[in-house]
């Protein structure tokens, strides 16, 4: 990670796609795949940018991801800046119902250079039993009486990271968003439609300061094969807001 004086939160990147009516997944107990090989390429380079990786626990239980580097150039370049192979993983739980051996604990190394390689948030009530379960995989932090997000991001700064990409899913973008914590925002669009009420959509409702009174900047649209990547500039901090 980058020398100087840490910030007073990380850079938040946050990374979703969609299709075309806004849905994240299907109802199905198959996961549904919104993006293609190029996009996820795409990704990969995205988390070999970051420090750390953040996903709710509702998306280990039902996604089960990895969330390691995969290209095998990209975790040299890494290494040989002294960095970690792959980010930091972070997930934040309020009952602490995670599975030990669930991706997210298993794959890849726990820690390299002192540096912790997971890092679970969790709500103080269900701190004892996040200890028990994953306490041997991962540093379990008590995060008060709710998980809140901006005081996660100054612990994470506090540990040396200074970029996170926040992969979802849905309930935990939308609390960075509603606390006005992204500062970028990567949204594919996958070319369909899910078309069921059932299925989970990208944003729930709540208070987002990009209203029709304030607009997000759009940054970029780039087609990746049958996919379209729109990239908005959520902050000041993002380089492509003067």
């Amino acid at each position: 990670m980058s020398a100087g004086p840490a910030p007073e939160r990380p850079y938040v990147l946050l990374s979703c796609a969609t299709s075309i009516d806004g849905y994240i997944d299907d109802a199905s107990d198959q996961r549904l795949l919104l993006s293609n090989a190029d996009d996820l390429d795409r990704v990969d380079a995205v988390r070999a940018s970051c420090d750390a990786i953040l996903v709710g626990a509702s998306t280990i239980r039902h996604d089960d991801p990895r969330l390691l580097v995969r290209s095998a150039q990209r975790r040299a370049e890494r290494l040989a800046c002294g960095r970690p192979a792959s980010p930091i993983k972070v997930t934040l739980t309020t009952r602490g119902d995670l599975d030990p051996s669930a991706r997210f604990f298993t794959a890849g190394e726990p820690s390299r250079g002192g540096a912790p390689g997971r890092l679970v948030y969790c709500a103080s009530g269900s701190l004892e039993k996040a200890r028990e379960r994953v306490g041997r995989l991962a540093t379990v932090v008590d995060a008060g009486e709710q998980v809140d997000p901006g005081w996660l991001l100054g612990d994470l700064a506090a540990r040396g990271v200074r970029r996170l990409m926040v992969e979802g899913g849905a309930t935990v973008h939308a609390q960075f968003l509603n606390a006005g914590l992204a500062d970028e925002l990567h949204l594919v669009i996958a070319p369909f439609f899910v078309g069921d009420a059932r299925a989970p959509r990208f944003a729930s409702e709540g208070a987002y300061p990009w209203n029709p009174g304030h607009r997000a900047k759009l940054a970029e649209v780039r087609q990746i094969g049958d996919v379209v990547l729109l990239r908005y500039a959520l902050s000041t901090r993002c380089p492509e807001v003067p």
